[in-house]
C-alpha cells in the first residue's frame, strides 16, 4: 500500500478562511455596535442623576414644609441651566451636601468642582400652574432625556 504523504493548507485555502473569519468579525461588530451602547450606557447615567437631582429637591421641600428652601431664589419658571456662572441657577448649595453628596452632573457635557465652579450640564424649571419641576439633559446622545416630579 502507497500512502500518499499529506500537504498543508495552500495559500487560496488560507485566503478563503481569512476572508470569511473577516465578515464574520464585521457582522459582530456592526451587530454589537459599542459606540451605541456606549451611547445608551451615558444616557442611562442622565437619567439617574436627573432622578437623584428631583429626590433632592423633593427631600428639601419635605424638609421645608413644600416649599423649595434655596438662598438662589425659587425654582426658575423658564428653562435655565443649572451652574454657578454665566447666568445659570446656582442650585448647588441647597442640596449638597446635605441632600447629596456632591451634584451630579452630564457625563459628556458637565462639570463639577465644588458648589461654587460647577455646570452640570441639565436645566430645570417649574411649571407654575401645576407646580411639577422637570429637569431635563439636553445633551443626551440618543435624544433629550427629562424627568418631571
Amino acid at each position: 500500500m502507497l500512502f500518499k504523504k499529506e500537504k498543508g493548507l495552500t495559500l487560496i485555502e488560507l485566503l478563503i478562511v481569512i476572508g470569511i473569519l473577516a465578515i464574520l468579525m464585521a457582522g459582530i461588530i456592526v451587530a454589537v455596535n459599542p459606540a451605541r451602547q456606549f451611547s445608551q450606557a451615558r444616557d442611562v447615567q442622565r437619567l439617574s442623576n436627573l432622578q437623584a437631582i428631583l429626590s433632592a429637591i423633593t427631600q428639601n421641600m419635605v424638609d421645608n414644609r413644600g416649599t423649595f428652601n434655596c438662598a438662589a431664589g425659587s425654582i426658575p419658571t423658564i428653562t435655565t441651566t443649572m451652574g454657578s456662572a454665566g447666568g445659570g441657577y446656582n442650585i448647588c448649595a441647597c442640596l449638597a451636601p446635605l441632600y447629596l453628596p456632591s451634584l451630579p452632573f452630564d457625563p459628556s457635557a458637565g462639570v463639577y468642582a465644588d458648589c461654587s465652579n460647577y455646570n452640570t450640564g441639565y436645566q430645570i424649571s417649574q411649571n407654575t400652574a401645576t407646580g411639577r419641576i422637570t429637569v431635563v439633559a439636553p445633551a443626551a446622545e440618543l435624544g433629550p432625556i427629562s424627568a418631571t416630579r
